[in-house]
């Protein structure tokens, strides 16, 4: 059967070729028309990675999500074509998970999640744009819906092979991203929060995780090369969230593995860092250290505002909105009154009538949206998420680094820390949204001691970044 199926491809794809022709035929117009060449053109590309669903959708999907919040060519194709994916994604995803002879395995975890959606589904009804909320709602259903099954069938009896190349991935993008800033003077994502998050929340946890665990010197000095660009485009984005979510996981990296060597080598190149850049140029690190408190911890140039003096406002502007709303919220992803609209920093969706105006925390921004008793779910579901991190960095304590559940549980610590000053959490429009929720689901499969099925038990050791298999005890 197997030999056959290239032989029956052959006449479908000439059968397909001449309906085009026929189409082109007598719809000429429709074939003349940017958009809808583009649509179609983005229909292919969708389909084409549906064949390789396993390897090429999900590097396929968080890079369509990525592309759209950039400046580079085809970002706002991006922009429409990546609903496309999250949904192609989510359907096509549960179908294959559903018909595959693996067990078919959905945990509290993913029950809270789904009470998640009904409380939004609640909120958005009494929203003052109820299209805008629902429309935000089935993107929030679709992140899970692909999370909890597509990302998962990507996953299954492949961790391995699925870590190496997310590794490999997000070097690629650091080498890219640090040769547009550092060498060409191009901000690729036209804000340096939104920089400085994809860098402190998905490339540092993988990079400082693979710098730990790599198998050769030669591997080991290029992840520490890429850690130390990390560092350098963290003091040049100046983005506090992402650096004190930075210091937070390598406080807890190290204290799990009974290293606190590594904390005295952090330090000590931070500190070596601003040596160097003394001696090549002193009168900007004197300018710097004059401004430090000014342009670093208050992000102003009085500095009189206080530690928060920048999320003073969108905090108090938050909290005034829950108390207007406290029970059921404004409506998930919608704000009431009208309030300062921007495009949102990290690459979320742009709509109407304030929906975007900035929280300053990912928390306080549902608070808003869901209200007291609309935010119930959303809270148990981070506690579950953050209840796998700590089991995860228990177990580090006695068996160490090797395993497949610690970059995802490093992300999802350092994602949890930077969503508390940023509000990019459940603004699905956002790629670290997706990375982030896409980590999290598949970090309670991994997670040790977790209730999951026999495949997601995770008991082997990332062999080719490690010792081999046989001489290392597997989490249980």
């Amino acid at each position: 059967m197997k030999a056959r199926l290239p032989l029956l491809l052959l006449p479908l794809f000439v059968i397909g070729i001449a309906l085009l022709f026929l189409a082109a035929q007598r719809w000429p117009l429709l074939f003349s028309n940017v958009n809808y060449l583009g649509g179609l053109i983005a229909l292919e590309v969708v389909l084409a990675c549906l064949w390789r669903f396993e390897k090429i959708f999900f590097p396929m999907t968080i890079g369509c999500f990525l592309l759209a919040g950039t400046g580079l060519p085809l970002s706002g194709a991006s922009t429409t074509v990546r609903w496309v994916f999250l949904a192609a994604g989510g359907l096509v995803g549960m179908f294959l998970w559903l018909r595959s002879n693996r067990a078919r395995y959905f945990g509290l975890f993913h029950l809270v999640a789904l009470f998640c959606v009904f409380s939004a589904v609640a909120s958005a009804s009494v929203s003052e744009v109820p299209a805008t909320a629902m429309l935000k709602v089935l993107s929030l259903f679709l992140l899970f819906l692909y999370a909890s099954t597509g990302a998962r069938v990507a996953l299954a009896d492949r961790q391995e092979s699925f870590l190496r190349g997310l590794v490999l991935a997000c070097e690629i993008l650091l080498y890219f991203i640090s040769a547009c800033y550092l060498a060409l003077g191009y901000d690729l994502f036209g804000n340096l929060n939104a920089m400085g998050a994809v860098i402190g929340v998905a490339i540092t946890p993988l990079m400082l995780w693979a710098a730990v665990v790599a198998q050769t010197p030669r591997e080991r000095q290029r992840r520490i090369i890429a850690l130390v660009l990390c560092g350098v485009l963290l003091y040049a984005s100046v983005c506090r969230a992402a650096i004190l979510a930075d210091t937070v996981l390598v406080a807890a990296f190290a204290f799990a593995l009974r290293r606190p060597r590594l904390l005295l080598k952090a330090a000590f190149v931070g500190a070596l860092f601003l040596e160097v850049m003394a001696v090549a140029n002193p009168a900007h690190m004197v300018e710097l250290t004059d401004s430090l408190t000014g342009k670093f911890i208050y992000k102003t140039q009085q500095g009189n505002q206080g530690v928060f003096g920048s999320r003073q406002t969108p905090w108090e502007e938050a909290i005034s909105a829950v108390k207007q709303h406290p029970w059921f919220g404004s409506g998930f992803g919608t704000t009431s009154g009208v309030g300062s609209v921007r495009p949102y920093a990290l690459g979320s969706s742009i709509s109407d009538q304030g929906s975007n105006r900035e929280h300053g925390s990912s928390y306080l921004a549902l608070a808003e949206y869901m209200g007291l008793l609309g935010i119930t779910p959303f809270l148990l579901l981070l506690l579950l998420l953050t209840r796998a991190v700590a089991r995860v960095h228990l177990r580090m304590r006695s068996q160490g680094p090797y395993h497949y559940a610690v970059p995802l549980a490093m992300i999802v610590l350092a994602g949890i820390v930077h969503a508390g000053f940023e509000d990019w959490l459940f603004a699905v429009g956002s790629y670290l949204s997706v990375f982030f929720w896409v980590s999290a689901f598949l970090l309670m499969d991994l997670a040790p001691a977790a209730n999951t099925a026999p495949q997601f038990t995770a008991t082997r050791d990332f062999a080719p970044y490690a010792q081999p298999l046989a001489l290392r005890q597997p989490m249980r």
